[in-house]
């Protein structure tokens, strides 16, 4: 008899085949989320994933667990209402930068701000794949695709500065290729009660190849990346060998060299993941190749959980201390007759 505590990755496999274009970053994630689901111990019936539209968005149908493949951009508000109806369930939703940040992300932003307990997938491969190359709210200035033959000139979204400004209470960033450290925040994402949202960056090999590079070539990435730790100086680089910290002219962050010949560790930014001030959108803005970029938590806090005050309301009312009904919650107030 398989239970919880026996499951593994194969339990979570559908019998769909999987289709992305080879090479995919997509391949990656949904092995690690797969191999991931079983250190939850939930049954399967107590796991949805639910997606919008885009090449993410196949993702339930790869999922041995209840799903629902929704419409563009509206996956946070069909899975606000799945967790809703249902609190027990562990809800996760995966969505990619155009379905969440464009016509998605009115629904993505009160997600975040009502702190629905949902874990929020965000594949982030600067483009439109699905409908075949066209830029996307993420895209770089100067990205040439098929609807900006001549370069874009949009100012493209940082998801994280987005979040961050929802006020989403978890915040974090990983790397598709990265299955140890994409496992790792996984499992902090799934701990948190409220939203939590992962950025995901992802590589799309057909229409934007190797647009996250050097954060993943094993040659630089000492140089290229940040992995964040709670409490610790923020260092990188071969042994740690380079840190950040505020210019004491400017009041900027600026790549400093640490120990001999450098400043000494006790001059570097120390992360907190707590922090509600603007250490984690000074970390999510960092862009290489001026800054590494930083990966791990950028913010994990405790807030109330949407659902949670939503039964709370309920059983406010059941208890008599508000409308038992629907007439006396339309009659109650200021009403009138003509």
């Amino acid at each position: 008899m398989v239970t919880a505590a026996t499951l593994t990755r194969k339990d979570f496999q559908s019998n769909q085949e999987v289709r992305w274009c080879p090479g995919c970053g997509d391949y990656a994630i949904l092995a690690t989320v797969q191999r991931f689901m079983p250190t939850l111990g939930l049954p399967k019936e107590n796991i949805c994933v639910i997606s919008g539209i885009g090449c993410s968005s196949r993702f339930p149908y790869y999922m041995n667990t209840y799903g629902f493949h929704t419409i563009h951009g509206r996956a946070p508000a069909i899975a606000t209402g799945v967790k809703v109806a249902n609190p027990e369930l562990s809800v996760w939703v995966v969505t990619g930068d155009g379905d969440a940040l464009s016509i998605g992300a009115g629904h993505f932003l009160h997600a975040l701000r009502r702190n629905v307990d949902l874990k929020i997938l965000l594949f982030n491969n600067r483009i439109y794949g699905l409908t075949k190359g066209q830029y996307s709210p993420t895209s770089t200035v100067g990205t040439r695709s098929k609807s900006t033959p001549l370069g874009s000139i949009d100012s493209p979204l940082n998801p994280l500065h987005v979040s961050l400004g929802a006020n989403a209470s978890f915040v974090a960033r990983t790397i598709d290729r990265d299955a140890k450290h994409l496992a790792e925040v996984l499992e902090r994402a799934a701990q948190h009660k409220g939203t939590a949202v992962i950025e995901i960056l992802q590589n799309c090999p057909v229409f934007n190849d190797a647009v996250w590079e050097p954060m993943v070539d094993k040659g630089v990435q000492d140089d290229t990346q940040i992995r964040l730790q709670h409490g610790k100086p923020i260092r990188f680089g071969k042994d740690g060998s380079k840190g950040l910290r505020l210019s004491p002219q400017t009041c900027s962050v600026e790549v400093v060299a640490v120990g001999e010949g450098g400043v000494p560790e006790s001059e570097l930014l120390v992360h907190d993941e707590r922090s509600t001030g603007g250490l984690p959108h000074l970390l999510a803005g960092l862009e290489y190749p001026e800054f590494p970029i930083a990966i791990g938590v950028l913010r994990a806090l405790e807030r109330p959980v949407y659902e949670t005050e939503v039964m709370r309301q309920i059983e406010t009312a059941k208890g008599g201390k508000g409308p038992t009904s629907y007439r006396q919650l339309l009659e109650g107030g200021e009403t009138w007759k003509v």
